[in-house]
């Protein structure tokens, strides 16, 4: 058990049975009244952001997690196949449990996957990626780094926006907290 006035950004609160990852809080004072603090939470299994008001010093249960290394084997239909880095033992996520990860996830792919009671909650993967452009519409001639964009799928399945130079083939790097381009890769 924790007090709300050891809340810190990033941390894993459970709340009604359910774990929310403390996305930003702050204290309020108010001149009249008892002081409190306002939170944004984010529900780990389903993702959605809620805003949420703690009375100051309420307590609170404080998820302990714990991260373990992870490869990522292969997907078989919804079912996303990992295991262990250290026991080999093998681990199997469904598409929704992954979110908006499996959009970047490539074999071999070694990701953080945060574990609560000894279940997964889903993957943490690295910031960046590099992926191949699988198809894309072909470059024009005269195309430069600042005219604009087009969509890309890549090997993943994912499509993100590339700038007009990119071609099928080509390696980039792409971010995976906003999904978006960050540069081609030789």
């Amino acid at each position: 058990m924790i007090t709300t006035n050891d809340f810190r950004n990033g941390m894993t609160i459970e709340l009604d049975g359910t774990l929310y990852n403390i996305l930003y809080f702050q204290h309020v004072k108010p001149g009249k009244g008892g002081a409190f603090v306002r939170s944004r939470l984010r529900n780990l299994k389903t993702g959605a952001v809620i805003e949420r008001t703690f009375r100051a010093g309420e307590k609170v249960e404080l998820a302990v997690l714990d991260k373990r290394k992870m490869q990522y084997l292969y997907r078989e239909g919804t079912h996303f196949h990992f295991m262990d880095m250290e026991t080999y033992e093998q681990m199997t996520l469904e598409e929704e449990e992954l979110g908006e990860a499996a959009r970047f996830l490539k074999e071999d792919t070694v990701v953080d996957m945060p574990l609560y009671e000894g279940r997964p909650i889903g993957v943490e993967l690295p910031t960046f990626v590099e992926l191949e452009v699988t198809e894309t519409s072909p470059g024009v001639k005269g195309d430069t780094v600042s005219g604009g964009s087009k969509p890309a799928v890549l090997e993943t399945g994912a499509v993100v926006q590339v700038p007009l130079f990119i071609e099928e083939g080509n390696r980039i790097k792409v971010d995976t907290r906003s999904g978006e381009y960050v540069e081609r890769v030789s």
